[in-house]
């Protein structure tokens, strides 16, 4: 069975909305203009690119990244590595040319039996509708979260406030760093 991980850059309120400043989003931006780079807390995301052997992203996600990434020289191991999309309205007309084999997933049961296949980890960034999903489904497996020292207040959440029985994780790995950002990996305790 594939282990999938969830990356995401989250603020210490749970906020996950346009961490890079892609959208209109009031607070768009605040990983690198409210907080100090780093570079030392930013190795996990090389880390991943070389331990992932798949992505997997919501239509929206995927949108946004596929017309960017591919030319991106940080994020050149996920170029050619197999990308899968979750979408029930996206056509394969609209898949890029030229960043890997990507395929279009239309259900959870298709993330599923996905994860039944022979391969290593799936990887997904970004993503936070099909994450509610996933998440609540108990699809992912690993949760690799950069927890930043900020109180967004509003914005799209990480987690879903859907009603549904405790989910336990267990603490793989933490670190702390200068500028207040800390490395939490966890696994999903089945």
């Amino acid at each position: 069975m594939r282990t999938l991980i969830s990356t995401a850059f989250v603020s210490l309120d749970g906020v996950v909305e346009a961490p890079g400043g892609e959208s209109d989003y009031r607070n768009a931006g605040w990983t690198f203009k409210d907080v100090e780079f780093l570079p030392e807390a930013y190795e996990i995301k090389g880390q991943e690119q070389s331990e992932a052997t798949a992505m997997i992203f919501g239509r929206v996600s995927y949108e946004g990244f596929a017309p960017v990434w591919p030319a991106m020289e940080e994020f050149a191991e996920y170029k050619d590595m197999p990308k899968y999309v979750v979408s029930t309205t996206l056509p394969e007309s609209s898949l890029v040319d030229g960043w890997g084999p990507t395929t279009i997933l239309r259900s959870l049961d298709d993330v599923a039996a996905l994860k039944e296949t022979e391969g290593g980890p799936i990887i997904m960034h970004g993503s936070v509708r099909l994450h509610h999903s996933l998440s609540d489904a108990g699809l992912i497996d690993r949760y690799h979260l950069m927890v930043f020292p900020l109180l967004l207040g509003a914005g799209e959440r990480l987690f879903s406030d859907t009603d549904k029985d405790t989910q336990k994780l267990k603490l793989v790995e933490h670190k702390a760093y200068g500028n207040g950002i800390q490395k939490v990996i966890y696994d999903v305790v089945r």
